[in-house]
């Protein structure tokens, strides 16, 4: 199929790869052109509305609200294409760029990402479709290409629950980082303690590097990112009418983390407790 790219950070260059692998005709386009060309596949365009001209599905994954914004009003769809918005940006935002997508023909779905960049590589991701049946079968095969696409619902939904994902696994992230910072002030054995942590959040295995080797380096969710979702997992919940004080407890201590640590990898939040 004929497929563009629009965002080609860590997670989208993981994304356009795998694409590329899959035999699709492929096109790219990055804010900052230099990032597509790095990716080392398909074709790069200089703006978004050249990358997505005559393409069957449209990908973006772009950092938050603002960039999705900002990024659609630069395009002119086309009758018939797909948009995959899987960029994690809150459950409102559909609702504003849609007119703009299907005035022109062309079909919207909201398409989050569950899983990082390793799952990526390896097709073992999960992509939560949100939108009409018919646009979600015209995207699988460029879905199927990267992940396990599972159909949630509506796109406010699949958004919606993207969040709930995200809160999650900040709250849990904070809390680790909290108690073994405790640990290690009681003198304990710190390798028992997070094989105790660990029972109850399986997940933080694959973070053992940042928690335990205390190595931020080359992250694949950086501090700045959980910062973005928490604050609109908060705002959120709050739009609902629904209390968030443990998401939004974890989201100041991740704003504290960011202050030094905000482009490395989320279990700098340890770093917090030691700081001061």
């Amino acid at each position: 199929m004929r497929v563009a790219l629009l965002g080609t950070g860590k997670m989208g260059a993981a994304i356009a790869r795998r694409v590329a692998a899959a035999g699709h005709d492929l096109t790219l386009w990055n804010r900052t052109r230099g990032r597509a060309e790095a990716v080392g596949v398909g074709a790069v365009a200089t703006t978004p509305e050249e990358a997505v001209a005559g393409r069957e599905v449209v990908l973006s994954i772009l950092f938050g609200p603002g960039s999705v914004r900002d990024t659609f009003r630069q395009l002119t769809p086309e009758p018939g294409q797909v948009y995959c918005e899987m960029s994690t940006a809150g459950p409102d935002l559909a609702g504003e760029i849609a007119p703009r997508v299907e005035e022109h023909g062309a079909a919207l779905l909201t398409c989050p990402i569950l899983g990082s960049i390793p799952a990526i590589e390896n097709g073992s991701a999960t992509v939560l479709v949100g939108g009409d049946d018919r646009a979600t079968e015209r995207a699988l095969p460029v879905l199927e290409a990267f992940s396990t696409p599972q159909p949630v619902g509506s796109r406010q939904e699949a958004a919606a629950l993207k969040l709930i994902n995200n809160a999650m696994l900040g709250i849990t992230s904070a809390a680790a980082a909290e108690l073994l910072n405790a640990a290690e002030r009681q003198g304990l054995d710190l390798d028992r303690v997070f094989e105790r942590l660990s029972g109850f959040v399986p997940y933080l295995n694959a973070r053992r590097r940042g928690f335990r080797g205390r190595d931020h380096s080359n992250p694949t969710f950086e501090v700045n990112g959980a910062c973005k979702d928490l604050d609109l997992a908060v705002r959120a919940a709050h739009a609902a009418g629904a209390l968030l004080p443990v998401t939004a407890a974890a989201a100041e201590v991740f704003a504290l983390a960011a202050r030094r640590h905000a482009t490395e990898e989320m279990t700098a939040v340890i770093e917090v407790f030691g700081e001061g």
